[in-house]
């Protein structure tokens, strides 16, 4: 029993450090060498539990991304109201992009130049989240409480307003939109999105 749990938490510091050096440096300029050196382990160990830096990079995005996070939203925003629910997920998603912010900022000035896998790793990773999502819309179509419209498209114009907001905002620090409050950004988003799509 206490192995699994060393084993585990193994994983979990390896886990946290290739997130704070890929944050730092970025995919491209983090090693793995580097990332086992700061967990305090040695680089033979780290590949124990992460075959390559290919598949560390998806299990950092999948453990400390929006994708998690949401998967738990799911059963919690069943029961609430249409309008409720949008505006727990928004939220949400703000909290996660602002706490990843370097990642996001390291990953959009080095995504040219990332190997396929990569790209198919993150590619795979989006299509994730726009699937839960649309799972939702889905279900709620089905309830006759929303109208009849492409649910994958309604998770991505959803999530595009929010990142688009995120982007301008925090990423670029535009003047202009400095004003704009976070709350008052997720009511007005959530309310034109609820007028367009509720039956």
């Amino acid at each position: 029993m206490d192995n699994s749990k060393g084993t585990r938490s193994t994983k979990d510091k390896i886990l946290e450090t290739a997130l704070k050096l890929f944050s730092q440096k970025g995919y491209l300029g983090a090693t793995t060498k580097e990332i086992a050196k700061e967990a305090g382990i040695a680089e033979v160990t780290l590949f124990r539990h992460f075959p390559s830096k290919e598949n560390l990079f998806e299990e950092v995005i999948n453990t400390h991304s929006f994708l998690p996070a949401l998967k738990e939203l799911m059963p919690e925003i069943a029961t609430m109201s249409y309008e409720k629910a949008l505006t727990v997920i928004a939220k949400r998603f703000l909290e996660t992009l602002s706490s990843r912010k370097d990642l996001i900022q390291i990953m959009h000035s080095e995504m040219q130049r990332y190997p396929e896998k990569i790209h198919k790793i993150y590619h795979a990773f989006i299509d994730e989240i726009f699937k839960i999502l649309a799972s939702y819309f889905a279900e709620m179509q089905k309830k006759k409480i929303l109208k009849g419209f492409d649910t994958e498209f309604g998770a991505r114009a959803f999530l595009g307003m929010f990142f688009s907001y995120f982007n301008v905002h925090e990423m670029m620090m535009h003047k202009k939109y400095r004003h704009l409050d976070k709350d008052t950004t997720i009511k007005e988003f959530v309310k034109i999105f609820v007028r367009g799509t509720k039956k």
